[in-house]
């Protein structure tokens, strides 16, 4: 990892807001769709397992991507592949809006998960390399707060453009804003550029590609991947399907169901604050994890009884997003400390592709439940993926800090 000391507040503020903003859009364009499910089922005679299998598409293709594009920042810099991505992700979402049946929105699914493939790789690149070590920190924390905000923002937003046009405009307005965001980043790379020339100084040398490909297989990195692959599993069943599972269990509208989709988000994003602060004052990073992810487990339970009042679904789903938001800061420095110095961008592209495997596999089955008439299962399996992360935790803690192997 690089360790950047010179760089004025003025300097830092910029590149954070650059990427934070982009961050924010990569996680707003991911839930764009499931809040429309019900919508696109009925306008495309599809059941749920179809809308799941879509969603597959997008993840398995931003997993895939995910780790090319981890290589291509360390090759060309993670400006350009960062402008490239948001531009592709922006404009298979305005794309959507204009297809004609459920079977093009398959391939439109693909591309925008190679547009999504490019943000933790290049992200994180940036910030490892071009931001002040001393404000490092509140980078992190800026990214997770931003990335957590665009998951908020984006089920009021696109179901309040659907409400007053329909949910083709909701979607191509939302693509078109995120394209005009790329062509400002593409005026920027002035200032986010310094990533590739400390890349290419603190490099591991060179082994060729099977060298760096046995750089991804030690220990901790390895259990680092698995700790975001059974991470997204959890989450996804809530991001995706908990508005569906609960206009099933409860019987709640739209409106609520919607609305306490933006309070798990909103909790999430409040719960990434305290991670923060928390993270900065403890080296036992792995404990926030536990607690953090076995009170979420607990949440996700209590949702899955279905004695709550329709007033209380807001709120035990804030709770729960606020437990899993704090684990997020010292879950990115487990990740920063299993990664050796010269690789940033492969790392971060592998690990965090475990977030997409995770996301791939799991809308296919969480559809398949909710067409059996078990909305319930979406909380229960959610809960469940929940407590298997600790035992990834503890193997990350376990096998610390692992140097480059000596072949690369």
């Amino acid at each position: 990892m690089s360790d950047p000391t010179v760089g004025t507040f003025k300097r830092d503020a910029r590149i954070i807001g650059l990427v934070g903003s982009a961050h924010f859009f990569s996680h707003f364009f991911q839930l764009t769709l499931p809040p429309l499910f019900p919508l696109l089922k009925d306008a495309f005679g599809v059941p749920y397992v179809a809308l799941g299998f879509m969603m597959s598409v997008m993840y398995a293709a931003s997993g895939i991507g995910q780790t090319v594009s981890g290589f291509l920042v360390d090759r060309f810099g993670a400006a350009r592949v960062l402008t490239g991505g948001m531009a592709l992700f922006a404009g298979a979402i305005a794309a959507a809006g204009l297809a004609p049946s459920y079977w093009a929105l398959v391939p439109i699914a693909v591309l925008a998960g190679l547009g999504n493939s490019v943000f933790h790789p290049a992200d994180y690149s940036i910030f490892n390399a071009s931001v002040s070590a001393r404000r490092l920190g509140r980078a992190y924390s800026v990214h997770s707060v931003g990335g957590s905000l665009g998951w908020t923002v984006a089920p009021p937003v696109i179901v309040a453009l659907t409400a007053h046009f329909s949910w083709r405009v909701a979607l191509v307005t939302v693509g078109m804003v995120g394209v005009l965001l790329a062509l400002l980043l593409s005026t920027q790379r002035a200032v986010l550029t310094h990533d590739a020339a400390i890349a290419r100084r603190e490099a591991a040398p060179e082994g060729g590609l099977a060298a760096d490909i046995r750089l991804l297989f030690v220990a901790p990195v390895l259990a680092a991947f698995a700790y975001f692959a059974l991470l997204a599993t959890s989450l996804i069943g809530i991001q995706t399907f908990s508005v569906s599972a609960l206009v099933a269990l409860y019987g709640a509208p739209l409106g609520l169901a919607t609305g306490a989709l933006t309070a798990f988000l909103l909790g999430t994003a409040g719960g990434v604050v305290l991670g923060g602060v928390l993270a900065d004052q403890t080296r036992r990073h792995d404990f926030v994890a536990v607690i953090g992810m076995a009170s979420g487990a607990l949440l996700a339970l209590l949702l899955a009884s279905g004695v709550l009042a329709l007033g209380a679904l807001p709120v035990v789903m804030a709770l729960g997003g606020f437990a899993l938001g704090v684990t997020s800061p010292s879950r990115d420095m487990l990740v920063r400390a299993a990664t050796p110095r010269g690789a940033s961008g492969k790392v971060y592209g592998f690990v965090y592709s475990g977030l997409d495997l995770g996301s791939a596999l799991t809308p296919l089955m969480f559809g398949w439940l909710l067409d059996r008439g078990e909305p319930r299962a979406v909380f229960v399996v959610s809960a469940a993926f929940m407590l298997l992360t600790i035992t990834t935790v503890v193997q990350v803690k376990r096998h610390g800090v692992r140097p480059v192997p000596s072949a690369v």
